[in-house]
């Protein structure tokens, strides 16, 4: 599989981003998985939902099927938070990983930037950024693409996308 990072800070548009990049690689014909790291406490299940009363029971995994989908829950009841490789090796194999967050792992990224928000670029103090997607050009020699063009972002992507087998993290 084939990885790439989308990383900035909060409110800088990964996600708005993500949604608008997806189509654009789906009709060239990539098949994109994408990963995502949640900052606060979050939850996929429902209260009062029979899988949720399994968790809240004690289960350690919970995994809900359905004739459209299913989903594994874990809980983790203490033990340390996955590590990206951890997690990676869960998923099944696709052309194209798109991994949302883990800003501070090392692994090939694309720094999304929004100046409106104040926040200081991230490329200065990390070398796994490759390329940027912002709605200002940065002011160093990296490739760049405005935030608001998704088909030149998936240009971006998919020039960087690096092998999961050479990514030394």
């Amino acid at each position: 599989m084939k990885l790439i990072g989308l990383a900035g800070w909060s409110g800088a548009g990964k996600t708005t981003l993500l949604t608008r990049l997806l189509p654009c690689l789906a009709r060239r014909g990539i098949g994109v998985s994408t990963l995502k790291h949640a900052h606060h406490r979050f939850d996929v299940d429902q209260p009062g939902k029979d899988s949720w009363k399994h968790r809240e029971a004690g289960a350690q995994q919970v995994l809900v099927a359905s004739g459209q989908r299913w989903a594994l829950m874990t809980e983790l009841r203490g033990a340390p938070e996955p590590d990206l490789r951890f997690l990676l090796g869960r998923m099944s194999p696709v052309d194209l990983v798109i991994i949302e967050g883990f800003k501070r792992d090392t692994h090939p990224k694309i720094e999304v930037h929004r100046a409106e928000n104040g926040k200081p670029w991230l490329h200065p103090e990390d070398p796994q950024i490759m390329a940027v997607a912002s709605d200002v050009r940065p002011q160093v020699d990296l490739p760049w693409a405005r935030l608001d063009e998704a088909e030149a972002v998936a240009d971006l992507v998919l020039r960087f996308a690096a092998d999961a087998a050479a990514w030394r993290g």
